[in-house]
């Protein structure tokens, strides 16, 4: 790539390719492809100046020289597009908006009188025409509000506010219909596929392919936990599917040989092998768009709450004006009251308001599938942590393994890796992969291994019966006991290790002690969230009571449940919720699913089970929790705008239907000041919500350097 660096900073770098131009599909690889490289933290490219603005870790020299060797034949090759980009919407709009304004410009400036009134006469078609339609339907909404007031004002000769009204309502109707698009592409994309790779079977056997590769007819293969990246048939295996994010069916659906699978949904338990019948996940993309456009669930409470009241106030603005004729006798002084209604400050305002919170949420890495969560992230008052994954790190390592009944510890370690090797989640590797360091070879010697979920593995070595999971699962729904007079040592066992039970003929065998290491700003974390209205912090987990005791401890967490079931943890929080609290759930996991169903809003990690992902109404980024902080905050400061806009739209509006009644305001000044103040709050409600406060200065200064502030 030639380019020319046109400024720098530490951790940043703003330069321009030495190219005349650049479509948007060039805008949309490269973006894709700097986002791609493990250097990246935020990149933003800027099509028509041709300019790269990128921040990034890690030293300056090998980012220059990965940029340096970027070709385009070679971006289209190794990156993964996505299907629908924004930039074209964004400049359809761009274009139609200045368009207008320069239209009304040049024809206010050179058109004659005669043709600018022939113009306006022609203008005001659709509004009367809307305005008859709500009359016959014996209605009373803003269009026949618009269209009255307009109609008024040509009837007067008064053509000049006639055609003003009509602008500003036409161009705030372009940009909520912007608004209304931009936002619905957005959760679309963030709801749609994130897979850049699947596993292509070929003549050589299975190959990791690029899933911009795959083309109809191609047979991949997807595992358990997996997201099915194609529509498609399963071709060999039997699988469960959660088609939850698509069809709302609570209960994973059986799929068998020649069974129809959709890209997006979720393989819960199996393995298979699918033919594709449609690339890249488009129909999912249609799927979800027209789920959002058909559904209320994006709209938070004080969105629809915005739009009731719009339409409520405006038989009073009738009314006002019908009162203002009636004891003034004076037609402009009851027109000013009728340019003036709140409906479209109020209707306009709000949505872009969230969709604004949105959209910074999106620059801090945290998906929000709608407006109505960023409203319980606010008015959260207690926040339910899941442990492995979420407190944790979710990389367990094996500290100690206590073998028991004269066992040996690295026979113990061999059969616990044999068994742990068929179902790969963090703490089974762990097991695996210490059993692979210490050169432990577990050749297959048991019988069909059984996997219960949030249990453990059932199997036979010997014609014994052989149990590894929690101490629920062995001790009482297995009933094993502990071998005799080792009580002791068992009871020694160190608290502050996740165990994992190791039985043989119901006797116990072994312990294994995992070490998962919480976060590093965890404890930190936490505080911040206290400090800004979180009353309640809860860890539930799997684990022991001694285990959770050791860990709430060190997280400084409220509350803990031990031993809790993925039932249980839903159970939690319902509980919480019927008892008023309103609830966020923090989670990573398969187990996690229904409890992140039952909250107020499910938080999920990034790189947890796609399962979570799915039904999470959001997901932040894995790498650190001050994510959550920052959502607060975000949330926090969207509510405090929203009713910032109520004040400001009834008082400023108010304002000026008192003055047109007192005569001060003719009906062009009060429609032009109307008008303008709706456009002033629209773009006021589209600014960044916040300065960057202590909290985001500490988290960029942990995150991006390493460094800890001492003040909060």
């Amino acid at each position: 790539m030639n380019a020319t660096i046109l400024h720098e900073s530490r951790g940043r770098i703003r330069f321009r390719l030495r190219q005349k131009q650049m479509t948007l599909a060039q805008a949309d690889l490269l973006e894709a492809w700097i986002q791609g490289k493990s250097w990246c933290r935020q990149v933003t490219v800027h099509e028509r100046t041709c300019c790269v603005i990128l921040y990034y870790d890690g030293t300056r020299q090998a980012v220059l020289n990965e940029i340096r060797h970027f070709s385009w034949q070679e971006a289209e090759r190794t990156t993964a597009l996505p299907a629908h980009s924004s930039r074209a919407l964004n400049r359809e709009f761009e274009e139609k908006l200045v368009a207008k304004v320069v239209c009304k410009a040049a024809c206010t400036l050179f058109l004659p009188s005669p043709l600018r009134i022939a113009r306006i006469l022609w203008h005001m078609i659709p509004f009367v025409r809307r305005g008859l339609h709500c009359l016959l339907r014996r209605r009373i909404k803003v269009e026949l509000l618009d269209a009255l007031s307009i109609s008024i004002s040509a009837c007067r000769r008064d053509f000049g506010t006639a055609g003003m009204v009509m602008f500003l309502l036409e161009v705030g109707e372009l940009l909520e219909e912007w608004t209304r698009k931009k936002s619905v592409a957005d959760l679309a994309r963030c709801m749609s596929l994130n897979v850049d790779r699947v596993w292509l079977r070929t003549v050589q056997g299975e190959v990791l392919v690029p899933v911009s590769q795959i083309q109809p007819g191609d047979a991949v293969v997807v595992r358990a936990g997996g997201i099915i990246p194609v529509d498609g048939l399963v071709l060999e295996g039997e699988v469960t599917v959660n088609q939850a994010s698509l069809t709302g069916e609570s209960i994973p659906v059986p799929k068998r040989p020649g069974g129809a699978v959709y890209a997006g949904t979720v393989v819960e338990e199996g393995e298979c092998v699918l033919e594709v019948r449609q690339a890249s996940g488009q129909s999912r993309y249609d799927q979800i768009v027209h789920m959002i456009e058909q559904s209320e669930q994006m709209k938070s409470e004080a969105e629809s709450k915005a739009a009731n009241l719009a339409d409520k106030l405006v038989p009073y603005t009738f009314a006002g004006s019908l009162i203002s004729f009636a004891l003034t006798r004076n037609v402009a002084r009851a027109l000013s009251v009728l340019m003036v209604d709140f409906s479209c400050a109020l209707k306009l305002a709000m949505p872009l308001a969230v969709l604004s919170a949105m959209r910074e949420a999106g620059k801090s890495h945290i998906t929000v599938k709608g407006g109505k969560f960023l409203e319980a992230v606010a008015a959260a008052d207690t926040i339910v942590f899941d442990k492995t994954g979420t407190l944790t790190h979710a990389c367990p390592r094996v500290a100690q393994v206590v073998p028991f009944g004269g066992k040996e510890e690295a026979e113990m370690l061999r059969l616990a890796a044999c068994l742990e090797e068929h179902f790969p989640h963090s703490m089974a590797n762990a097991v695996v992969e210490e059993a692979k360091r210490r050169g432990l070879r577990h050749e297959e010697y048991h019988s069909k291994v059984e996997y219960l979920v949030a249990h453990g593995i059932a199997s036979t070595v010997d014609e014994e019966r052989v149990l590894i999971g929690s101490a629920h699962f062995v001790f009482e729904d297995e009933g094993c006991i502990i071998p005799e007079g080792e009580q002791e040592r068992f009871d020694a066992l160190p608290p502050e290790y996740s165990h994992l039970y190791l039985a043989v003929g119901r006797q116990l065998a072994a312990v294994i002690c995992i070490s998962d290491p919480l976060r590093e700003e965890a404890k930190e974390v936490l505080s911040a969230l206290r400090a800004l209205g979180i009353a309640s912090t809860v860890m539930l987990t799997g684990d022991s009571y001694r285990t959770a005791a050791a860990i709430a401890a060190q997280v400084g967490v409220d509350d803990f449940r031990a031993g809790v079931l993925p039932a249980d943890k839903a159970e939690y929080v319902a509980r919480l919720r019927r008892e008023g609290h309103t609830v966020l759930m923090v989670g990573d996991g398969i187990n996690d699913s229904p409890a992140l169903s039952e909250a107020d809003a499910g938080i999920a990690i990034s790189d947890g089970a796609a399962i979570a992902r799915e039904i999470a109404d959001i997901t932040i980024a894995a790498d650190s929790l001050w994510e959550l902080v920052e959502l607060r905050r975000i949330a926090m400061a969207l509510m405090a705008r929203i009713h910032s806009n109520y004040r400001f739209v009834i008082g400023f509006n108010g304002a000026l239907i008192a003055l047109g009644v007192a005569g001060v305001l003719p009906p062009a000044t009060s429609a032009t000041l109307h008008n303008l103040s709706t456009l002033g709050v629209s773009l006021r409600s589209m600014s960044r919500l916040a300065p960057m406060n202590k909290v985001k200065r500490r988290a960029l200064l942990t995150n991006q350097f390493g460094l800890s502030s001492p003040e909060y």
